[in-house]
């Protein structure tokens, strides 16, 4: 056992990798993709739950929505499962590597095929191959999938694991702390992560969204005002130190030195997703935990 990891590390290097991972979800070459199968792209949700979902097969709505947790059943029972009558699981894991190769080559420039990524690949192979995936269902289904050779294809599959596999961690941590889906996002909102607004997309209720308010009200996490109190600030706190742990296992495998070097060697891959100006302004990029 090498020496203890830096948790600050460990938060570190998923901000840098999140927006490698995220920029499928958003970028016009994905989009393309997700036409010519015969989706609908004039709004992202039926390729993103396909891109997102095909790894677990021809799921049904009760698992997508245990594995994304924060999304309105009611919401991913209006695209799941009809989006497997539109394509097949295997036509969309094809689909999606085509969509990551073609984004990855437009915004990483002289970056693909130069031994600097080659070399952040192999590290992040490392890692994914060393997560143990025991209680992580998007992990584990994303785990499953071959790794492409391509180095920019391969980091991407190793981020999509090592994301997947801090998300169903995160999950486990929101359990864990007696949070259920929406009111994860309602503590959310309330420390000022990000406007209540962005969890629109999520699919809940006003009426879902103030009685989830209501509760944490009882617990004493949110206040009159509708922000966070002590309390709540505390409880947010725990959960995302708790996330950092359970996201710890991989990292502490690879080892710290090589962890730091990976995060140098993804630092120009990053940028070049994030100034391709692909992601939303409100899209995760390491600046705020997830919901």
């Amino acid at each position: 056992m090498g020496a203890e990891m830096n948790p600050a590390l460990v938060r570190q290097i998923w901000h840098l990798l999140e927006p490698v991972h995220a920029s499928l979800y958003y970028a016009p070459e994905a989009h393309a993709e997700a036409a010519a199968l015969g989706f609908d792209v004039n709004t992202r949700w039926p390729s993103y739950f396909a891109w997102r979902s095909a790894p677990l097969g021809a799921a049904g709505p009760e698992l997508v929505a245990a594995t994304y947790f924060s999304f309105s059943p009611a919401m991913i029972g209006q695209h799941v499962p009809s989006i497997w009558d539109t394509a097949t699981p295997g036509d969309v894991l094809a689909a999606r590597q085509r969509a990551v190769d073609a984004t990855l080559r437009a915004r990483l420039g002289d970056l693909i095929g130069s031994p600097e990524l080659a070399e952040a690949a192999a590290l992040a192979r490392r890692a994914a191959e060393a997560a143990v995936t025991a209680g992580r269902p998007l992990a584990a289904a994303n785990a499953d999938l071959p790794c492409p050779d391509e180095p920019h294809l391969a980091l991407w599959h190793a981020a999509t694991v090592l994301r997947e596999h801090r998300g169903d961690g995160h999950v486990a941590a929101l359990l864990a702390a007696g949070l259920d889906p929406v009111e994860a996002l309602v503590s959310f909102a309330a420390v000022g992560a990000a406007p209540v607004e962005v969890f629109a997309s999520r699919g809940w209720t006003a009426e879902e969204w103030s009685a989830a308010r209501e509760r944490l009200a009882e617990r004493g996490w949110i206040g009159p005002d509708g922000l966070a109190t002590p309390l709540g600030r505390e409880g947010r706190d725990a959960v995302e130190a708790r996330t950092d742990e359970l996201a710890t296992g991989p990292w502490q495998a690879l080892g710290q030195a090589a962890t730091g070097r990976l995060a140098q060697l993804v630092m120009p891959a990053m940028l070049g997703v994030v100034r391709s100006g692909i992601l939303p302004a409100q899209s995760t990029l390491g600046i705020k935990p997830r919901a």
